[in-house]
């Protein structure tokens, strides 16, 4: 009957979305699952590679490629800005789709994201077509690797379709939009979970909990020969076993497996305004992106990103083979991977006395790089009349180029015990506890001893960024103090599971922690002061009956003409100096063990 209603509906020209409905319903009233007469032609492919589908007629091709073949499972998770939930469709051989049973199993877990920004939509089409062609036999099924895709995860972009808003990119027709339902860039949000689509995310990953994972793009920049680049975590930032994994074995092997199918394949070309001739450094991906936040749980990420110039067939096509190449590498090194995590979990643990908290380019290192780019030239814009980079395709070179993909501390820390929040932060507390972070309450009143930050300095950017005015170059003052904390405050041990997110977000001085996404901005703000007649008798008094605050005071004002020359900042050093300013100001409320 299904085969009948589609010839006809193939006849009629009706939408491949109006027939993968009805045969959705067709089916539910089937009780055998493998159907295998439905034709499940993507949009891609019956458009010839020029349109993508829509966020509709994604989910319900899943649906059906899930009624139709029990290796295949979709479930709805949580709740996005969008008031839509998120999906997951998760395909295995044993069809089995609960993934502690899964990882009882010792299966590998391959997490794919696609349409984070949905006008990058590569990953969606070619990962609707790399599930149906495993699940129809095209491709053997992965042995010990279990396949899970977040079919669109900006559902609110991916609804709010146009043709031009990605003005340098070469198809599809239709697209989705970057910025989710609140205009929010989600690859800025994994650490700051300011939206629901993070916070579901979360919720997702830690169900899942993915050895390797993949977020699908399209790049933005130069001009070059390749169609697919790739952008794995930082081997530095990952390092131990882990990381030498990546950089040595598993980067290396996708790019042999690609050439051998004839898709050449370079890194991420982290170049803008200019040809990449000369080199370029590889791209720091923080924990507020995808794959630095993945990292943050020994998970091996990379982000696929296709060149914005090439034709949209070649990209997804390119996308599919990549991830093909992805399942053979897990499949091979199934038990390396787990190894290599298990250790690297263990030197953390058992070995780690310090954590680095930022990077730096290690400029004695470098990798050469065979690159295939196109030369280019500057020439006077008939716009502006100032000089533009023109990219000239007629003139192809390949040249050895370095690339910076070596990285050195910039700032570490000191690993503690623990950390000792108080209850108030309740912001805070909940997004420890999305993420799986293992707390203790304390049980009674007691007094402490703990070590003490205070911020010293900070900057802030001028203009906002995501929702925020964020913080950088943040710099701190320990200081050992004992203090009472109350029943209901939060001890948490930091060599725990969560290792990573904790040093990355409650350290602040690291690059995303929480302070410098303004999660602590109240501490920044003094709130009482003093009226300068009044506190000028004071002032004197204090000076006249303590003769080393006085003694610092007049060297401070002999050292430092502009605090000589300035009465007020004077009064307020007095002040500051004094019983009189309040212990909240620049005090960072979450306080180290050790």
């Amino acid at each position: 009957m299904i085969s009948t209603t589609y010839l006809f509906l193939k006849a009629s020209k009706i939408s491949v979305f109006s027939l993968l409905v009805l045969t959705l319903i067709l089916n539910s009233c089937n009780e055998s699952k493998h159907n295998t007469t439905t034709d499940f032609t993507t949009v891609f492919e019956s458009s010839n590679g020029l349109e993508t589908a829509t966020y509709e007629e994604t989910i319900t091709y899943y649906k059906v490629l899930a009624d139709s073949y029990p290796e295949i499972s979709i479930d709805s998770i949580g709740e996005t800005d969008s008031g839509k939930p998120l999906h997951l469709v998760t395909l295995n051989k044993d069809k089995i789709f609960d993934f502690q049973s899964i990882r009882n199993k010792n299966k590998r877990i391959l997490l794919i994201n696609n349409g984070i920004h949905p006008g990058e939509s590569d990953g969606i089409d070619a990962t609707m077509m790399l599930f149906r062609d495993i699940a129809n036999g095209t491709i053997a099924f992965p042995e010990h690797t279990v396949l899970a895709t977040i079919p669109i995860y900006n559902i609110g972009g991916s609804l709010n379709r146009n043709s031009t808003t990605r003005t340098n990119q070469n198809g599809p027709e239709s697209y989705g939009f970057r910025g989710n339902a609140r205009n929010y860039d989600l690859n800025r949000d994994f650490i700051k979970s300011d939206t629901k689509n993070a916070r579901t995310f979360a919720q997702i990953f830690h169900k899942v909990q993915p050895d390797v994972f993949i977020d699908n793009h399209v790049s933005n920049g130069a001009d070059y020969q390749y169609t697919l680049t790739h952008l794995f975590t930082q081997h530095n930032k990952l390092g131990g076993a882990l990381g030498k994994y990546l950089n040595e074995e598993m980067m290396p092997k996708l790019e042999t497996k690609l050439q051998e199918k004839d898709w050449d394949i370079t890194p991420y070309v982290n170049v803008f305004n200019r040809v990449p001739d000369n080199g370029f450094i590889q791209f720091m991906d923080y924990p507020r992106y995808s794959t630095g936040y993945t990292t943050l749980w020994n998970t091996l990420g990379m982000m696929v990103e296709t060149h914005m110039l090439k034709p949209y067939k070649q990209r997804v096509e390119g996308t599919y083979e990549l991830m093909k190449s992805m399942i053979e590498i897990v499949e091979d090194d199934h038990q390396l991977i787990q190894w290599n995590q298990v250790h690297s979990m263990e030197g953390i643990m058992e070995y780690s006395d310090t954590y680095v908290l930022d990077w730096e380019v290690d400029t004695t290192k470098t990798t050469a790089l065979n690159f295939k780019g196109y030369e280019g030239e500057l020439i006077e814009s008939e716009i502006t009349g100032a000089q533009r980079l023109k990219y000239n395709r007629t003139k192809p070179f390949t040249k050895v180029v370095p690339y910076s993909n070596y990285f050195k501390p910039k700032i570490e820390v000191d690993i503690p015990v623990a950390y000792v929040i108080p209850k108030q932060w309740f912001n805070i507390i909940e997004l420890l506890q999305l993420n799986n972070v293992a707390m203790k309450e304390i049980q009674n009143d007691t007094v402490i001893t703990v070590e003490s930050y205070k911020i010293e300095r900070f900057e802030t950017r001028k203009q906002p960024y995501e929702g925020h005015y964020q913080h950088y170059n943040t710099k701190v003052i320990s200081s050992e103090k004992t203090l009472n904390f109350q029943q209901g405050d939060y001890l948490v041990y930091a060599r725990q599971n969560a290792f990573r997110y904790l040093l990355e977000t409650l350290e602040p001085e690291a690059p995303d922690s929480f302070f410098n996404w303004n999660f602590f901005d109240t501490i920044l703000q003094q709130k009482e002061g003093f009226s300068p007649y009044v506190w000028e008798d004071k002032a004197l008094a204090l000076l006249e009956n303590n003769p080393k605050l006085k003694e610092d005071f007049n060297e401070k004002k002999t050292s430092d003409s502009n605090f000589s020359a300035n009465w007020y900042a004077q009064l307020d050093w007095i002040h500051k100096e004094s019983k009189f300013y309040e212990k909240a100001h620049l005090q960072y409320p979450v306080y180290r063990l050790h």
